[in-house]
């Protein structure tokens, strides 16, 4: 008899183990090396399968009942002290493995694991579309080295067009001048967190999944939790006040999780180690079971 079954209700917990032909797969990245800002990123995917035993499979609010869904639990790609450029190979052939699933969940790790991740879906990067909902663009340069600020550029220098990338919930006095001018210069649609709060986060997600999946087969999302606001998200270092409130960012992840062409997401830059009250640990279980209950509707 498991715990769920003595406290009456099937946890989100439950639906994950070794199913190999669930249609959903969670595979670990808790990649933490080359970080532009230190932290536990690597703490995030045993964080957020220790929340799930608190959260449930019932949504009230939509009688959506998740109890019937399997996950594949992969469990997690081994990076410790493994640098951005070595943990390439093994995150991308992890997420290649179960690529052929109707969605593979990678929980982060820093931002990092992102590149890696869309290779998974699409070595050719040529048929792939990619969103961020982040606070930054991501386009440092890569003459250092590959670091947690860089995917994007390093994705765009891998041949990724810029016109098959949309970035949304970009923060002001969080970005820099030429990272905005790259953006532009490669053609990548910038939409700012002020517009994601005045038109909707999940209303700007879907005009963006619209443009992509017109030039894209599949799409890779990439949820870096520091587009929400600092106050309500505390364990994101690169978090800012004035991002989008949680339950914008909820109402985003199931209408983007819903798209048909959604093949893979992610989530990164969790730092557990900076969460007092398990308030961040429980938003980002919180987004696990809201990505179900949006690829559970289509």
């Amino acid at each position: 008899m498991t715990t769920s079954d003595c406290l009456g209700w099937t946890s989100a917990a439950d639906l994950l183990g070794d199913h190999p032909d669930a249609p959903v797969a969670l595979i670990g990245a808790p990649l933490n090396e080359r970080s532009l800002t230190p932290g536990r990123c690597d703490l995030g995917p045993k964080a957020l399968r220790t929340a799930l035993p608190r959260m449930s499979t019932y949504d009230l609010e939509t009688r959506t009942d998740l109890s019937a869904l399997k996950v594949h639990d992969v469990g997690d790609v081994f990076l410790k002290a493994v640098s951005p450029a070595d943990a390439f190979e093994p995150v991308k052939a992890a997420v290649a493995a179960q690529a052929g699933r109707g969605l593979v969940i990678l929980a982060g790790g820093n931002n990092a694991i992102t590149r890696p991740g869309v290779h998974g879906v699409d070595p050719t990067l040529q048929r792939v579309g990619v969103l961020t909902l982040d606070a930054h663009f991501d386009l440092r340069d890569t003459d250092c080295g590959l670091t947690n600020g860089n995917p994007i550029q390093a994705l765009l220098e891998d041949g990724l067009s810029g016109a098959r990338i949309s970035q949304i919930g970009l923060a002001p006095f969080a970005n820099t001048c030429k990272a905005h001018e790259k953006a532009r210069a490669a053609g990548i649609s910038v939409r700012t967190a002020r517009e994601c709060r005045e038109v909707g986060l999940a209303a700007v997600a879907l005009q963006e999944l619209d443009r992509l999946s017109a030039l894209s087969e599949v799409i890779y999302v990439d949820f870096d939790i520091d587009v929400i606001d600092r106050g309500q998200f505390w364990a994101a270092p690169g978090a800012r006040p004035g991002g989008v409130t949680a339950q914008a960012f909820f109402d985003a992840t199931r209408a983007i999780a819903a798209h048909s062409k959604v093949r893979a997401v992610d989530l990164t830059e969790f730092d557990p180690s900076l969460d007092p009250g398990d308030v961040s640990t429980l938003t980002a279980a919180r987004w696990f079971c809201e990505v179900l209950a949006g690829f559970a509707s289509r």
